[in-house]
């Protein structure tokens, strides 16, 4: 049976612990000081572990030994009937300084009634201690549970014998490795489904920028995985018994050897320093680290990227040979167990074709493996038939790449990699396949440098080649959408210079210079190297040159202004680029993380393609929303028939946004335009609908210029007043001064989820109260837990803040753009500023993913004129400096 911990949710006073408790706890106190003193001096992770192993062990054993004392048993009759049991990581000896402790009693099947008053004084004892797992089971029992249950099995895999009855023990291995022996091999699948489950839920990539050191893909876990097999295949746990057994590769060993040395030693680091079970690697974290193992760091890269290097280095190389040992030991299913040998067949003399692998015969393989063409032929024929590459031929070609200083390509490699990269089906894993076998690096050289390149930023969820392979596949997965994207993705003719573009466009990064212009002549020099026509290399070294204009543009600029339209179209030329950089763009948001490319980025995107294509494109077909939104503004006009001012109704559908109209019903959005018909001039209405599909609430808020000044900024006070954080914002100017302002906000009250109604309505009465209230008293704002940790946040971060203000862009208006972290009311006393410069906001585009934010107002001053003084522009960004300066003293 298991037993539940009897503390669970309270914390037991010092004054009703027993002598041995107290004790025990000193003893753990003291010894986890000593420990972290030895951790400091530089002991390897592994020895602090075994010490720490040893400390415990002692622990158990005083603890075990006072409970069968003071419940009048004796010692030794304890010990005939019971053993203790370490498993998992205290099993393994690599128990960190504040994760669980997890033991197993066993016990005699007709003791247990006999041993009850210890075991609950023992078990109560433990849980006053350590943050326990305990089980108490009979043998038998715990072999049935472990067929049950893969978690039991993989923990008993590590099990070892500690105290008690040595014949009790090896009772419960003997039946426990002959039933593995016998029916272990079954279990691999289920086994290993529930580590993919664990992976899910952290993150399914060893490229996270925030992993979990223990639980992430190449982490500790997966080091565990590959003992777990190896004990079930060969019955072994440790790479170097499982090297000598012929089922791990020598190489392979030293590597999770290493690994293993890097990852436990750094866990060992994140738990001292907490104080407490900590196996996440944090941003403040990483930083510290980088500094304490000394790391410098380069003109281009910072000292905490290189030390994240080193880690996704380690963590790529453990996911690689978890991998490949996992797909290798999975038993044939039926009969083909014994007829897989003899389903084998050569194919063009050096292949060999198995039922799972397709593999090189031994004397061709160092023809094969040194050669790119070779390997890129022989990935080919497994995409053909379906197969894997065998690990012995996958590790010929790996070491032979990385021991090859030669970056020499001949003419056949290059055309095969061309021809790889138009074939759409398998692409990113392809990619990511020749790059874990360092053969891209010698196609793309640029690839080497961004091997494991952490962005150190809370807006990339991946290093620089992870998310590179994602966008390629995000731009693959494009063309079975059913829309604009969609479309556009399939109509593009040369896939092959779409790919590659987006396999280049940020291999730039890690360099002093802007990755944009080093990444364009990266791509020049590439495209240069796989023989690629010069019309070709313009093409894909203008997409990489202005992979982030389309973005930038969508977003952050009014493309309602004909001028930004206009040199847009100028500066990408043609209509076949322009599709490329559409996809290009959607694809590069997309594999930022989940949900950065939403809805609402996709129109802007989509509105500004079709907006730019009729100036390339004499015969460019109509925007097919056109059709849409001439349909709404009818379909309205159908709603209202009989009210009495059709020609109000025609001055405000005329001056309506085109994506106001493309964004709700007929029926809904005549409902809401009613609202406003009926508005008195000096009055506010404001109305809130949930979108689950951004999980975000749509607040509107209609009112006249005159109604009160200050529009912007007191709405967006209230609005975070209430605990809300912006995700964007429209401002629309509409005839007759009327306003309508539109934001998209995060109710993290909620987690995502719609909040109720009641809800909704009370940010919306805040809304008109804000605009109602002629004290001008600043909004309060309640100090959240999450805007504490983003002020935190902003004081790590290296993006520095920056206003900037561009007076060329627009012919009528001064544009304000504002870089920096998120904070607590940092859009309040930004608008505010505004305000009291005496400018008057037309057009503001509010941005904000994760923990950073672009806003971008477009601004006159007091007399409707753009703002031309430079000491008066000087003041502005001064002022507006000042303003987001305050939000970090307010939130310390």
């Amino acid at each position: 049976m298991t037993i539940a911990d009897p503390h669970a949710g309270s914390s037991p006073s010092l004054s009703r612990l027993s002598p041995a408790v107290l004790a025990a706890r000193r003893r753990m106190a003291d010894g986890r000081e000593k420990l972290k003193g030895q951790h400091a001096s530089g002991s390897p992770g592994i020895q602090v572990c075994a010490a720490l192993t040893k400390l415990i062990d002692q622990v158990v054993l005083d603890l075990q030994r006072a409970a069968a004392i003071d419940e009048g048993f004796a010692p030794e009759r304890f010990d005939a009937l019971a053993a203790l049991v370490p498993y998992g990581g205290f099993g393994r000896r690599d128990v960190a300084p504040y994760s669980d402790v997890d033991v197993m009693l066993l016990v005699e099947p007709k003791a247990e009634a006999e041993l009850k008053p210890v075991v609950r004084r023992f078990t109560n004892s433990l849980y006053d201690v350590f943050h326990l797992g305990f089980s108490q089971r009979t043998p038998e029992e715990a072999c049935q549970k472990s067929l049950e249950d893969p978690t039991i099995l993989t923990s008993l895999a590590e099990a070892r014998f500690l105290a008690g009855s040595q014949p009790l023990y090896e009772r419960f291995q003997t039946q426990f490795r002959r039933q593995t022996r016998r029916r272990g091999l079954s279990k691999i699948n289920a086994i290993a489904e529930a580590r993919r489950d664990e992976r899910r839920k952290v993150g399914d990539t060893n490229y996270l920028l925030e992993p979990n050191i223990k639980k992430s893909r190449g982490g500790l876990r997966d080091i565990q995985l590959i003992r777990w097999i190896g004990f079930l295949v060969c019955g072994e746990v440790e790479p170097d018994n499982m090297a000598l057994a012929g089922v791990l590769s020598r190489e392979d060993a030293n590597c999770l050897q290493e690994a293993r040395a890097f990852l436990l030693r750094t866990r060992n680091e994140l738990h001292f320093h907490a104080g407490r079970d900590q196996d996440v690697l944090n941003k403040s974290e990483q930083l510290r680290l980088a500094e304490l193992n000394q790391c410098r760091g380069d003109e281009g890269m910072l000292p905490v990227e290189e030390f994240m290097r080193q880690f996704f280095q380690h963590t790529s190389d453990v996911r690689y040979i978890a991998s490949n040992f996992l797909a290798d030991s999975k038993p044939y299913p039926g009969i083909l167990s014994l007829l897989g040998g003899l389903l084998t067949y050569r194919y063009e003399k050096r292949y060999r074709v198995g039922y799972r692998h397709i593999s090189v015969a031994k004397k061709y393989q160092d023809e094969v493996a040194g050669n790119p063409a070779e390997v890129l032929k022989l990935m080919e024929l497994g995409s053909l038939f379906n197969k894997r590459i065998d690990h012995r031929t996958w590790s010929a070609i790996r070491r032979a790449m990385i021991s090859s200083a030669s970056r020499d390509v001949a003419g056949e490699a290059t055309r095969l990699f061309l021809s790889l990269l138009a074939q759409p089906a398998q692409l990113g894993e392809q990619l990511r396949r020749l790059h874990e076998l360092r053969v891209l690096e010698k196609l793309v050289p640029p690839m080497a440098h961004a091997r494991c390149l952490l962005q150190f930023n809370d807006y990339h969820k991946y290093t620089v080649d992870e998310h590179s392979f994602r966008a390629v596949e995000s731009a693959v997965e494009f063309r079975h959408r059913n829309d604009s994207l969609g479309i556009v993705c399939n109509q593009i003719k040369r896939k092959d210079l779409l790919h590659l573009a987006i396999l280049l466009h940020d291999l730039g990064k890690g360099f002093k210079e802007d990755h944009s212009q080093l990444g364009s002549r990266l791509a020049e020099e590439t495209c240069h190297r796989l023989g690629l026509p010069e019309a070709d290399v313009e093409i894909v070294r203008l997409l990489v040159l202005k992979h982030l204009v389309m973005s930038q543009l969508a977003q952050w600029r009014d493309t309602s202004d004909a001028k930004v339209i206009i040199q847009f179209a100028v500066d990408v030329g043609s209509p076949e680029v322009l599709k490329m950089l559409y996809v290009l763009t959607c694809a590069d948001l997309d594999a930022v993380g989940p949900g950065v490319l939403n809805d609402w980025k996709l129109r802007l995107l989509t509105d500004l393609y079709y907006q730019t294509l009729p100036h390339i494109a004499g015969d460019a077909p109509p925007d097919p929303r056109n059709r849409d939104v001439a349909a709404g503004r009818e379909a309205i006009r159908k709603k209202v028939v009989g009210t009495d001012d059709p020609v109000w109704w025609d001055k405000l559908l005329g001056s309506l946004p085109r994506l106001y109209l493309l964004d709700g019903s007929p029926e809904i959005l005549a409902e809401q335009l009613e609202k406003i018909r009926r508005l008195p001039r000096s009055e506010v209405v404001a109305w809130g609908e949930y979108l689950p599909q951004q999980k975000a609430v749509q607040y509107t808020v209609a009112t006249y210029e005159d109604a009160t000044p200050g529009i912007f900024h007191r709405l967006t006070g209230a609005i975070s007043s209430k605990g809300l954080k912006i995700l964007s914002a429209e401002i629309h100017t509409l005839m007759e001064h009327l306003v309508l302002d539109r934001f998209y906000v995060e109710d993290d009250h909620y987690g995502g989820q719609e909040p109720p109604p009641e809800r909704i309505a009370e940010v919306c009465a805040a809304l008109v109260a804000a605009l109602r209230d002629q004290s001008g008293k600043a909004p309060s704002f309640s100090n959240l837990w999450k805007y504490r940790n983003l002020a935190a946040t902003a004081k790590l971060s290296l993006m520095p803040t920056q206003v900037r203000i561009d007076n060329s862009s627009s012919e009528r208006h001064t544009i304000v753009d504002v870089f920096t972290m998120d904070r607590m009311g940092l859009l309040y006393a930004v608008t505010r500023a505004l305000f009291e410069l005496g400018l008057s906001v037309h057009v503001a585009k509010i941005g904000t993913h994760v923990d950073q934010v672009v806003d971008v107002f477009y601004v006159t001053g007091r007399d409707g004129h753009k703002i031309e003084g430079t000491e008066q522009l000087k003041v502005i960004r001064q002022r507006l400096l000042q303003a987001i300066e305050s939000c970090d003293e307010g939130s310390s």
